[in-house]
């Protein structure tokens, strides 16, 4: 009876063994491109008419700090837009077997994305598969730096392979 205890405890016990010793994995350079989004942004922008909801304009303040082991961002945000408020909490990450960023994001408003991601010089861009009215959809968001404390945002979409449609567009500061 004692025998399936031995054989879980040293499957527990022989990773110990092996990598007991070794250092605990350090984030890479491409990790720590994500540093960009540390500290607290102020953002605003405008809205178009879409099939998300009607036009408006938005504003709100997103928090990032890195998670327990340096790999991992995690940010706050508040927003204020067409719709009312809304709060979401964000992971940005950096899959090294992929060598592409990860985005994972869920909202008070109950939905939640996912997303893979590229840094192009000082242009940040997440693309994800979605559905508008039904049909298979694209979307693409781009962040490009325009300082260390700057920088501007657009999101837009591609129903069935169609024209890209810009949705959402603004700007980001990051308060000292």
């Amino acid at each position: 009876m004692k025998r399936p205890l031995v054989i879980v405890l040293l499957a527990l016990a022989i990773p110990s063994l092996a990598f007991g010793q070794a250092q605990p994995p350090k984030p890479g350079p491409e990790v720590q491109k994500l540093a960009y989004f540390l500290g607290t942004w102020k953002g605003e922008g405008e809205i178009k008419a879409s099939p998300f909801g009607p036009a408006g304009k938005f504003s709100g303040t997103e928090s990032c700090e890195w998670f327990a082991g340096g790999f991992h961002v995690v940010c706050r945000i508040e927003s204020t837009g067409p719709e009312g408020r809304m709060t979401e909490l964000e992971i940005l990450a950096y899959d090294a077997e992929a060598k592409a960023y990860t985005y994972y994001s869920i909202s008070s408003r109950g939905w939640s994305d996912t997303s893979k991601g590229s840094l192009t010089g000082n242009t940040w861009t997440w693309v994800w598969d979605d559905r508008v009215a039904g049909k298979p959809a694209k979307f693409r968001e781009t962040v490009e730096q325009l300082s260390p404390t700057s920088d501007t945002f657009k999101t837009e979409y591609s129903v069935a392979s169609g024209p890209w449609t810009v949705f959402l567009e603004g700007k980001s500061t990051k308060v000292k």
